[in-house]
C-alpha cells in the first residue's frame, strides 16, 4: 500500500527534514509531494527524496493564495488521485515587542502560519471525506503552550493552531479523519531565514537561542514520523519542552508566572539594547 502525502513548506528546515524522515523510514511505497514557494530548493529536496526511493513531486505553492492551493490539489489528484496524510507546515518567524511590532506584521504571521493552514485544510478535507480517510498533522510550536516574551504574534497564532487543531480533531472523527499537532521547542532551522521583526535585538536573540540548539531539524522529524504512526494527538518534541508543559500544567499560575519572569530575564536584557 502506498502512502500518499502533502507537506507545505517542504523544500527546506523541519519540511524538508520530515520528507526524508517519510522516504527513509517508509514501511511501504511512499509518494511525497513538497509544496513551497522556492523552486531551486524544491527540486532539490524532490532529488534527495527519488534518491531514497520515494516518488516525489515539487508543486509551486503560496498558501496564501487560494488559486495556488487550487493548483496544488488538481496536480495531486492528477498524479495519485488523492492524498492520505496532510502535513501542515509552511510557516514564517515574527518577533518584537508589544510596542514594536506593527499591525502588519501581525496580520502577515497570521496570514501565513493560521490561515494559511485553514486554507489547505479546507481545500483537502472534501478530499478526505470522500474516501473515508486522511489524516492531518500540524506543525504548531512549543511556544503555543510556555510562551516567551518580545514574540507575542508568534506566539499567538501558534496558539491558535492548536486550539484549531483541537477543534478539527474533534470535528472531523466521525468522518474517521485523524488529526495531530506538533510542538517543538527550539532546534538548529533556518526559520528566522524569514523572520521578521523592527527590532534587531530580537533577531539576534533568535539567532543565539537557535545556534545554541542541541537538538536537530532531522531529530524532531525523526519523532513527528514515529508519534504520527500512534496518531498521537499532541506531539511534544524535546524532552525540556515536556516538562515546562507539565510544570505549567501543576504549578498554580501565579508561581508559574514568577518562575517564568525570572527565567526570562535575559531576553528583557537583550531587548534593551534594540
Amino acid at each position: 500500500m502506498t502512502t500518499r502525502l502533502l507537506i507545505t513548506g517542504g523544500a527546506t528546515g523541519l519540511g524538508k527534514s520530515i520528507a526524508l524522515a517519510w522516504a527513509e523510514n517508509k514501511k511501504s511505497a511512499v509518494n511525497i509531494c513538497i509544496a513551497d514557494i522556492n523552486q531551486e530548493r524544491g527540486n532539490a529536496t524532490v532529488a534527495e527524496l527519488k534518491a531514497q526511493g520515494a516518488d516525489a513531486i515539487y508543486v509551486h505553492c503560496d498558501i496564501t493564495k487560494q488559486e495556488d492551493i487550487d493548483n496544488l490539489r488538481t496536480e495531486i489528484q492528477s498524479q495519485w488521485q488523492g492524498l492520505d496524510i496532510v502535513i501542515n507546515n509552511a510557516g514564517v518567524a515574527s518577533g518584537g515587542s508589544l510596542e514594536g511590532e506593527a499591525i502588519d506584521q501581525w496580520q502577515w504571521i497570521l496570514d501565513i502560519n493560521l490561515l494559511g493552514m485553514v486554507r489547505v485544510s479546507q481545500t483537502f478535507y472534501p478530499d478526505f471525506k470522500a474516501q473515508g480517510h486522511g489524516y492531518f498533522i500540524n506543525i504548531a510550536s512549543q511556544a503555543a503552550l510556555t510562551p516567551i516574551p518580545f514574540m507575542s504574534s508568534y506566539n499567538a497564532v501558534k496558539a491558535a493552531v492548536v486550539s484549531f487543531s483541537e477543534t478539527m480533531k474533534l470535528e472531523l472523527a466521525t468522518d474517521n479523519i485523524d488529526v495531530s499537532v506538533v510542538c517543538p521547542s527550539f532546534f538548529k532551522t533556518n526559520l528566522t531565514e524569514s523572520m521578521r521583526t523592527s527590532e534587531p535585538a530580537m533577531k539576534d536573540m533568535m539567532d543565539r537561542i537557535l545556534e545554541k540548539a542541541e537538538v536537530s531539524s532531522a531529530q524532531v522529524a525523526s519523532t513527528i514520523y514515529q508519534e504520527a504512526h500512534k496518531r498521537t494527538f499532541l506531539i511534544l518534541t524535546h524532552k525540556l519542552g515536556k516538562q515546562a508543559f507539565l510544570i505549567k500544567k501543576l504549578m498554580p499560575t501565579a508561581m508559574y508566572i514568577k518562575s517564568m519572569l525570572k527565567k526570562t530575564k535575559f531576553m528583557h536584557r537583550m531587548a534593551q539594547k534594540s
